[in-house]
């Protein structure tokens, strides 16, 4: 071992100084340190090293770490609890904490500044208020006849493209040419042609959409300004995921209390963030009783991976809600839907969720809608398809609605 084991290091050292005075103890240190490196002796050289670089592709080099530390123990699969409804109130109140500070509330005041007739149902613009901060623009489709209906909150998606939000879900009017191609182009491509309110409208459903706040008629930010916004909710005491889900609630509410709706029969959709947005609605609102999401389920151990569109900051701050994954992982939080009618169609294609993380996160919720003999009512797909809304998934997605919702009138 020879005489430079760890207990001996101070004295000595302290010794050698006093014997050669502070430049040759420099000298012979360095020596020391070039002569000695044993196991269990002085190891200076290795001490030395520091983690570099700490950031690799855009993740903390300590990510596997970090990961492997979640563990989600308020999970209905943790196996800590044996209550669902209980589960359920605590995970739910687990969420809603995690939305930091509560929105101002305001009577909705909804005022009809436009309106279309479309044969079989008529389509309209309005005005609300979503929040005491936020009065929108919002648009509206509702089939002719006496009600009340089957109704759908339809969410948009992010995409990046942000001069359109509401208008990518329903067919809008009175509005620049620029805007209204910009809309038939983007459903051209994502949706198969179809805007989501006009079909489901022909099918007999109320449909409503508004904007999130940075799309359409609430613009501003785009996609470069979108991180300090974020960033600036936060300095406001809030995040922009938090402003997005608690709107969402209110649309819900306003929805379900339309005179022309049987609020016992209304679901939410959405494609991307949309599809995001609508299990977490569900798992949050008693005023949606079922949901079609569309191209937004994973684990999040499966997202945070080099390259993944989540580790890229930018739109994954309308979905972070901070401290929640060290709680419930997204299956978990979908599950607080449970038992409600629920519905996730994804691509085997979509280069924004692996397909690994997919099956997990549809293991988990298999499991727990099993658990509670409500199996039935959850449905999880996968088809050929990248990050779209095909009319052969919209075609399942209605015919699956009508099973749920098209029962006699409450």
């Amino acid at each position: 071992m020879g005489l430079l084991t760890k207990p001996l290091v101070p004295q000595l050292i302290g010794e050698l100084r006093a014997l050669v005075g502070p430049g040759w103890f420099m000298l012979l240190f360095s020596a020391l340190i070039a002569c000695y490196g044993g196991e269990g002796e002085l190891h200076l050289q290795d001490k030395a090293q520091f983690q570099s670089p700490g950031v690799r592709e855009l993740l903390p080099t300590f990510r596997e770490a970090a990961a492997g530390r979640l563990t989600f123990p308020l999970s209905w699969l943790s196996g800590h609890y044996t209550n669902f409804d209980d589960w359920r109130d605590k995970a739910r109140a687990k969420v809603k904490e995690s939305l930091l500070s509560p929105l101002p509330v305001a009577s909705f005041e909804p005022l009809i500044i436009s309106e279309q007739d479309r044969g079989g149902y008529v389509a309209r613009k309005m005005v609300l208020s979503l929040t005491a901060d936020s009065r929108v623009l919002a648009l509206m489709t509702i089939p002719k006849g006496s009600g009340p209906y089957p109704a759908v909150l339809l969410l948009h998606d992010h995409g990046a493209k942000f001069d359109i939000g509401k208008e990518k879900v329903i067919r809008s009017w009175n509005e620049k040419e620029e805007k209204l191609n910009s809309a038939r182009e983007w459903t051209a491509k994502y949706y198969g042609g179809k805007f989501l309110g006009d079909e489901l409208a022909n099918r007999g459903y109320v449909c409503f959409a508004t904007d999130m706040l940075n799309w359409s008629d609430r613009g501003g930010g785009t996609q470069d300004g979108q991180q300090a916004l974020a960033a600036n909710l936060f300095q406001l005491g809030t995040s922009f995921a938090s402003v997005i889900a608690q709107e969402d609630l209110r649309a819900a509410e306003f929805l379900a209390t339309r005179p022309e709706v049987d609020r016992h029969r209304v679901a939410a959709m959405g494609l991307s963030v949309g599809g995001y947005r609508t299990w977490q609605l569900a798992a949050l609102s008693d005023d949606i009783r079922a949901g079609v999401s569309v191209c937004w389920m994973s684990t999040i151990k499966g997202l945070i991976v080099p390259g993944n569109n989540q580790t890229k900051g930018s739109s994954a701050y309308t979905m972070i809600h901070p401290g929640l994954v060290n709680f419930l992982d997204f299956p978990d939080v979908a599950s607080i839907a449970c038992p409600k009618p629920m519905m996730f169609l994804c691509g085997k294609q979509d280069k924004l969720f692996p397909i690994e993380a997919i099956e997990n996160a549809y293991y988990k919720m298999r499991r727990v809608w099993d658990s509670q003999q409500a199996g039935d009512r959850l449905e999880t797909r996968l088809y050929d398809v990248p990050h779209l809304f095909s009319e052969a998934m919209q075609r399942d997605a209605f015919e699956w609605l009508d099973r749920q919702l098209k029962g006699p009138a409450k």
